[in-house]
């Protein structure tokens, strides 16, 4: 490349990839077997036994960077405004896991503790979650559902209600720990990425809805019971419907005032948040106010609200998880531990990426893990991280996870001292503060018209995802939207866009001859361009693509080929016809002679391979016989997005490079209908079309020679390196076609390859040139 230019030019051999191998030498690497990485990952040393120690307290990590001076007052005021709201979103969200009020703060303490020192991230604030709060509800009325008798579980014999549905979640949540910790140990943190943001999106506004239904018995005041699994959104809308006469104005017109209230105050706090020193805690003074008017003019009694109650000071004592309930919820407990971390996690990246530091999704999954098993051991239920809290802890302007022990400390607080100032609080204001919360949620129904736009097949995800969540429940929807994000991808790969490529005019660049105009196309060749792994469910798919492209089955032509044959060899044997060196020769121009031993002893002798690969089949054949003519004489086929063959494409390789299925005269060629590539080379190769596979990645050639697939009707001679390398080849060995097309422009190549154009395409919108350069 000259310097300043933005024009280069390379001379160089034409090279297939057995030419480049013979001048260029591969550096011979002893590869690894598994108990090498075995050892490996087993031996210890002082530098690993650091980086483990490090890996597992992330907190040395950032502690030992941290500013004091100029994160500590940050960190504090951000640990003071997101525990405020964490006092009120653990009290709100824990009526989605319908429990308690007061078993919400601590979810909002115990978790966040242990977090802080094995987290990795420094914004995000752990605590409940809403969509896993009502994941953890839909179990727990399994369980012990409001009407009628709980399970038969031992364990719960002898207990209250609540103490039964506590006991039900702490147990839930300390398995959850368990699975996360589990695939942290086991190094899986790379299971979220089958989660896509596509389906994370679908399946959270589905749980929007679901929360927005469950929160309607409580601002509107009525007594509706818990349900779960498929249907129960129906079920529980139907019973509101049913009782929306008795519901309870006072409720309803809290709840009215509450969601105008901090919603109007939320965009202004999103409008100015750059002029806002701190967001307005709105929730939080709104609770103040419901507290202090619900005290004042005594709505519980007067009016019949439902209040939180009597919030008991301090903690409890830790318990055992029961095995027993284990068991029964073992079925829930690994989408609530999936969908958990994938929600924390796409959280934690987003910061992350934002103030320019790593997170380890391996140590996310232990430190999760680990706080939900210990926070069960205090009766709090599975946590995650809610984004508007989060929000909260980032915007006002928290560097570390200092922000969220203070957070924490704050909830200690709460549940110590001051808890018994939360008893007058209308649940109906709880409720309306996660009604308002959803709203970012809710929004993303705006997504599907743009995927729909965009991307139809995510759009057919989102949706899918979506109503299978809301009509067949959080844990059956989320395996649905797995379901129907696994087979769209599948789709893609089994049906993708395949093409036939043509030259750009003047380069060495090749491009869909259906996007562009000045394009050189050789008379005789396809290009056509894979741009899919293949396997078991695409190869009969990219077989009926080439067929299209190249205008003809060549099982077909085969086939016609081989009557052909069997009809000339008839005649050569009754004396008709005599074979010269390219065609058939009458010897009779009469009645059919007899068969003499001087005929019969000529067949014996003819080599009818030789005839079958000299004869030309486009001249005029004797006796009216009629074959169909083949204009191509080279098939390009590009693999440079084959990114690797199957197993079963595998074993069909080595079958059919081991096995030679004889000459085209021998009854019929059998097609081998599993594998494409070798059925295609095998098939145009005999009708006496040259296949040539260029930009194939190394470890398939390797993985085709290992198999023995190569043999005397397929050499290793036909991979190229480039597809320019390949059109050169064909070029300088079928130069009679070009030749016929005299005055076009000439192709000068920088491998000193030179001949004629071929022919033009019909929409070339300019006359050829001279000049042009290939």
């Amino acid at each position: 490349m000259q310097a300043g230019g933005q024009r280069y030019a390379v001379a160089r051999d034409l090279y297939s990839e057995e030419s480049f191998a013979r001048d260029h030498h591969k550096v011979y690497r002893q590869r690894k077997s598994t108990w090498d990485h075995v050892r490996r990952y087993l031996t210890c040393d002082a530098r690993r036994a650091k980086t483990a120690l490090l890996s597992l307290l992330p907190i040395i990590a950032w502690f030992k960077i941290y500013r004091l001076k100029e994160w500590l007052l940050s960190d504090v005021v951000s640990g003071v405004s997101t525990g405020l709201v964490a006092v009120l979103q653990g009290l709100a969200y824990c009526l989605l896991a319908s429990l308690p009020p007061w078993y919400g703060l601590f979810s909002a303490f115990f978790p966040v503790v242990i977090y802080f020192f094995l987290g990795t991230s420094r914004h995000i604030s752990v605590g409940p979650f809403p969509v896993l709060c009502l994941m953890i509800g839909s179990v727990v009325t399994r369980v012990v559902p409001d009407q009628g008798p709980p399970a038969n579980l031992t364990a719960l014999e002898g207990l209250s209600q609540d103490e039964q549905r506590v006991l039900v979640a702490s147990s839930l949540t300390f398995l959850v720990g368990m699975v996360q910790l589990a695939m942290g140990l086991l190094q899986v943190g790379f299971v979220v990425t089958y989660l896509s943001d596509t389906l994370v999106s679908g399946f959270t506004t589905a749980a929007a809805v679901h929360i927005l239904v469950s929160q309607l018995k409580f601002v509107l005041g009525l007594q509706v019971p818990g349900m779960s699994g498929p249907l129960s959104i129906i079920y529980t809308l139907k019973a509101i419907l049913e009782q929306i006469s008795s519901a309870n104005v006072c409720d309803v017109i809290v709840s009215a005032v509450i969601v105008v209230a901090v919603f109007a105050v939320k965009e202004v706090n999103e409008r100015f948040k750059a002029k806002l020193p701190v967001p307005i805690p709105i929730e939080v003074i709104m609770t103040v106010v419901a507290c202090s008017v619900s005290y004042a003019f005594d709505f519980r009694t007067k009016y019949g609200v439902g209040v939180v109650g009597h919030i008991p000071q301090g903690y409890e004592p830790p318990v055992a998880p029961d095995l027993e309930i284990m068991r029964e919820t073992a079925v829930e407990a690994f989408p609530m531990a999936v969908v958990g971390f994938a929600v924390a996690f796409s959280v934690a990246k987003v910061y992350s990426v934002k103030h320019d530091y790593t997170i380890d999704g391996n140590q996310e999954l232990i430190a999760f893990g680990a706080s939900n098993m210990v926070g069960a051991s205090f009766k709090s239920f599975a946590a995650s991280t809610a984004l508007s809290r989060s929000a909260v802890q980032e915007s006002t302007g928290g560097k570390t996870q200092i922000a969220g022990l203070i957070s924490a400390i704050v909830v200690m607080i709460v549940t110590l001292s001051v808890g018994f100032l939360l008893d007058p609080l209308p649940k109906s204001v709880l409720g309306a503060v996660v009604i308002v919360n959803l709203k970012g949620m809710l929004a993303q129904f705006r997504e599907v018209p743009y995927l729909w736009r965009r991307d139809k097949p995510d759009c057919v995800v989102w949706v899918g995802t979506c109503l299978a969540a809301i009509f067949l429940g959080l844990d059956l929807g989320l395996a649905a939207g797995l379901a129907v994000e696994l087979l769209s991808v599948v789709l893609r790969a089994q049906f993708p866009r395949c093409s036939v490529l043509a030259n750009i005019r003047g380069t060495d660049i090749y491009k869909d001859r259906k996007d562009y105009v000045d394009i050189y196309e050789p008379e005789g060749v396809k290009i056509f361009r894979i741009p899919s792994p293949l396997f078991f469910a695409n190869i009969e798919f990219f077989r009926n693509k080439l067929v299209e492209a190249v205008g003809f089955n060549p099982s077909r032509i085969l086939r016609k080929r081989n009557k052909a044959l069997r009809r000339l060899r008839r005649l050569v044997k009754k004396g008709y016809l005599r074979w010269t060196s390219n065609c058939f020769l009458n010897t009779s121009l009469g009645s059919p002679p007899e068969s003499s031993p001087e005929a019969e002893s000529h067949d014996q002798d003819l080599d009818w391979d030789h005839v079958a690969s000299h004869l030309d089949w486009k001249a005029e054949l004797p006796a009216d016989i009629v074959v169909p003519p083949v204009d191509l004489h080279s098939l390009v086929l590009d693999f440079s997005a084959v990114s690797f063959l199957d197993v079963s494409a595998l074993k069909g390789l080595q079958a059919v490079g081991a096995h030679h299925c004889g000459p085209p005269h021998h009854l019929t060629f059998t097609l081998i209908t599993l594998f494409f590539f070798p059925q295609a080379l095998k098939e145009f190769t005999r009708i006496q079309v040259d296949v040539y596979v260029v930009a194939c990645d190394g470890h398939i050639l390797d993985k085709l020679h290992q198999c023995g697939f190569f043999d005397d009707e397929v050499t290793a001679s036909i991979f190229f390196l480039t597809l320019h390398d390949a059109v050169l080849h064909i070029l300088d060995k079928h130069p009679e076609n070009l030749q016929k097309k005299a005055g076009y422009d000439k192709i000068l190549t920088t491998v000193t390859v030179h001949h004629p154009a071929g022919g033009l395409r019909s929409r070339d919108r300019y006359a050829p040139d001279p000049e042009t350069k290939l």
